[in-house]
């Protein structure tokens, strides 16, 4: 009786673990066919081949491509964040990490298309809730990093972590979104680095508050 159960939880998980791998293929794939064409449409078919899939696979497990681009962006955008991570990691004190950290997030590739992913959530009201996981994936994990590197280096943040982290990723997505609605400008334009304040010391009198 027993292996009849074992059996038959087995099979059970195997459609699940297929699922699974089939939507991790796609989401890959598709990341990886915006990187290598910035800008550029890419279609269920071209999709679909990359990932080795049928094209139908797309709608099942997704909805519509729309859906499925939103979640490659973001893909790109959390890998992007954890390079960025070994970057902060190497900043000898506070001010390095705050110029250092914006530099690097300004330059990275996947910022476009996740401006673009947010674009769709504005006029697509369906593709909204997949906005909102990723941005609530992103801003914990960058909040957990930073609480990490302050607690080893004793550093400071002038308001809560959950709050630093939202204001800095709104600023640097509402960037490239002001450019993508036509505004002019360069990088040097924004002062990404003022969106953090993490120090080396609190300021005088001011208590600090590290989000705990």
């Amino acid at each position: 009786m027993e292996k009849k159960r074992t059996k038959a939880q087995s099979t059970s998980t195997r459609p699940r673990d297929r699922g699974r791998a089939t939507r991790h293929r796609l989401i890959e794939a598709t990341a990886r066919l915006c990187k290598e064409r910035p800008g550029a449409e890419v279609s269920v078919t071209e999709i679909a081949n990359a990932a080795g899939v049928f094209p139908n696979q797309v709608t099942y497990h997704f909805g519509s491509k729309d859906s499925l681009l939103v979640h490659a962006a973001f893909l790109g955008l959390l890998h992007d964040a954890r390079r960025v991570e070994r970057i902060g990691r190497q900043a000898p004190d506070a001010a390095t990490f705050r110029r250092n950290i914006a530099r690097a997030v300004l330059a990275m590739p996947s910022l476009p298309s996740a401006a673009r992913a947010l674009a769709s959530g504005i006029s697509k009201p369906e593709l909204a809730p997949v906005v909102d996981q990723h941005l609530r994936l992103l801003f914990r994990q960058s909040e957990r990093f930073a609480s990490q590197l302050m607690d080893s280096r004793g550093w400071r943040a002038r308001r809560p972590l959950s709050v630093e982290a939202r204001t800095f990723w709104s600023t640097a997505l509402g960037a490239v979104l002001l450019v993508r609605a036509g505004a002019h400008g360069t990088n040097a334009d924004l002062d990404l680095a003022g969106a953090l304040t993490i120090h080396d010391e609190p300021d005088p009198g001011q208590p600090s508050r590290t989000g705990r």
